[in-house]
């Protein structure tokens, strides 16, 4: 591929996880349509970075939770079933969470989902690495700092077109995943770059390097646009 995919990036704040979801289908839906129509020069990749509203999710795998959603309630975080991969985890302030809603045809020729899955944890290692945390990949899902969770991720492809993402802990309150076992990964413990550095790390802080790192391992392009 001669020519650079290009993603256009939108920061969308502090913003309640529905949502942002809505955002990120009517995204998927725009590049469906184009793919549909073979109109392949007018499709449009979007990574949307937020900083969601406390909210406990779970993926397509959710028969085991319906119990527990009254529960996870009343501690003042919505409860939503989505069409993701993985099991139940956190999102909630202090945490940098991306959706990349990409036409995997621009990025890789293979359009992989493996592959994607692999960048998205360079992505993740990498921000690690700017901030001088050493992070890996291990058996489990997610990315890691020794055995302790520092990011989670949860992606949906369709036609080779992605939704959901992965979610970084930057100075999230970790006390919000002791109400369950993230990701179904039992006796591990969830970190955080603020928790590893012993220092303050916001979701401010933390998203020119995580965008530094995804242009990195994404070779693409970057324009900006506000969807608030």
């Amino acid at each position: 591929m001669d020519k650079l995919p290009v993603v256009i990036i939108s920061n969308l704040g502090k913003l309640c996880y529905r949502k942002a979801l809505e955002i990120q289908k009517e995204a998927c839906r725009d590049i469906v349509k184009n793919l549909s129509s073979k109109d392949f020069e007018s499709i449009k990749n979007y990574l949307f970075l937020v900083e969601h509203d406390p909210v406990y999710t779970v993926g397509i795998r959710n028969k085991q939770y319906v119990d527990d959603e009254n529960k996870l309630k009343s501690l003042g975080a919505d409860f939503v079933v989505t069409d993701r991969g993985g099991l139940i985890t956190f999102h909630g302030h202090g945490q940098l969470v991306s959706y990349p809603v990409l036409y995997l045809g621009q990025f890789n020729t293979k359009k992989s989902m493996k592959w994607y899955v692999r960048q998205l944890e360079n992505t993740i290692i990498d921000t690690c690495d700017r901030f001088k945390v050493k992070a890996n990949t291990t058996s489990d899902v997610g990315v890691w700092v020794e055995d302790r969770k520092i990011a989670a991720i949860g992606i949906h492809g369709s036609r080779y077109v992605t939704t959901h993402g992965i979610a970084l802990n930057c100075n999230v309150d970790l006390s919000w995943f002791s109400h369950i076992v993230p990701c179904g990964i039992e006796g591990k413990e969830v970190t955080s770059l603020s928790k590893e550095l012993q220092r303050d790390v916001t979701f401010e802080e933390t998203v020119p390097q995580f965008l530094h790192s995804f242009q990195k391992h994404f070779s693409c392009n970057f324009e900006y646009k506000d969807f608030r």
